[in-house]
């Protein structure tokens, strides 16, 4: 079974690595062979290996793709249930001028947005082109998702906060196993 990604040219060194150390450590832990087109930017996603942690091969390339370290990418092989979520801030958005405000509010004051949904949440979270992409599990991301909606249809950012916060606490009191961002507090 092969299947087909396409990422970003400016991607591609970092998902290949440097002298190819990166993509054979996608293949050799996620049990797929890559073949990747550096022209076009096509990555070809072949299994070779254990056929569940494959199907996490094309999450994994998307998720470099769109701006995640490869460590952060390679968390999904870590637990079943680790997913990755694209928001296409594109949609939301009348035009480029409001793709670009929208995508502000997203990344907040020197970054403290997004760290926020990290923190709260436990989550990975990047914010790359017209896309935030966010690694968790299916509530932490549920959660990251949610935020981001409020804030690209316009909710100020306090009562977003708010809402981080109160789920944050209702993960706590859950005895949710997550890591903390290592920037955090």
């Amino acid at each position: 079974m092969q299947q087909h990604v396409k990422i970003p040219q400016d991607r591609i060194g970092v998902l290949i690595g440097e002298g190819g150390e990166t993509m054979r450590r996608i293949e050799n832990r996620a049990g797929v062979r890559l073949d990747i087109d550096s022209e076009n930017g096509s990555v070809a996603i072949e299994q070779v290996g254990d056929p569940v942690d494959a199907l996490k091969g094309p999450d994994i390339v998307q998720a470099i793709g769109r701006g995640f370290p490869p460590e952060d990418a390679l968390t999904l092989l870590d637990d079943e249930m680790r997913m990755f979520d694209l928001i296409d801030i594109d949609a939301a958005a009348r035009n480029k001028r409001d793709r670009k405000r929208k995508k502000g509010r997203l990344i907040g004051e020197d970054g403290r947005t997004r760290e926020l949904m990290e923190e709260l949440t436990g989550s990975s979270v990047v914010i790359y082109g017209s896309t935030l992409g966010v690694i968790g599990g299916p509530e932490q991301v549920q959660i990251v998702r949610e935020a981001a909606e409020r804030l690209l249809d316009g909710a100020p950012h306090g009562s977003v906060y708010a809402f981080l916060e109160r789920k944050h606490n209702e993960l706590k009191r859950k005895g949710m196993d997550y890591h903390r961002y290592p920037g955090g507090t």
